[in-house]
């Protein structure tokens, strides 16, 4: 149960959901698990695992906040603590903008990085993601408030990117 295993690495934790969370337990886990199965758009999020290119699981990815009249989205990420930093995230959200710019035609990439966490500002600035604004200080954890660094990109700038146009 990757869930179970990655909730016990705080700091990562705590940079994703913007929250110090509590040592997980087997029924949290299996709640979450039970709840997350269904991979149909009514539960607003379609959820994928990321697997190395031994079959091993690396982490999950996952497409939410999908909004089909204006065409835009958001990404989810975790990358497990041992395999991160090996390029597997990159790749990951690489493959699901082309998904969701290509195959979902929706037009507009939209995410949020928790200040201090530069692994991910880098990712979403290697993807070629544009910084669009900061929004000061409306998360409190870690006993601070602290801000959202908010980035977008879209499907125009990502064909650019990727030599797609």
């Amino acid at each position: 149960m990757r869930n179970y295993y990655n909730r016990f690495d705080s700091p990562a934790r705590r940079l994703l959901e913007c929250a110090v969370e509590l040592p997980p337990t087997n029924a949290e886990a299996k709640k979450f698990t039970e709840a997350f199965s269904d991979f149909s758009l009514d539960r607003g999020r379609i959820m994928f695992t990321i697997e190395n290119m031994d079959g091993e699981n690396v982490g999950g990815v996952n497409l939410n906040s999908i909004d089909e009249r204006n065409g835009t989205f958001s990404i989810g990420i975790q990358i497990d603590r041992d395999h991160r930093g090996k390029g597997y995230g990159t790749r990951a959200i690489r493959i699901l903008l082309k998904y969701a710019f290509f195959e979902r035609r929706l037009n507009k990439f939209n995410d949020y990085v928790l200040e201090g966490n530069e692994p991910s500002a880098a990712m979403m600035r290697k993807l070629g993601c544009v910084q669009e604004g900061v929004r000061r200080q409306v998360i409190y954890t870690d006993g601070k408030y602290q801000d959202l660094i908010l980035f977008g990109l879209t499907k125009d700038e990502f064909m650019d990117k990727e030599g797609l146009a």
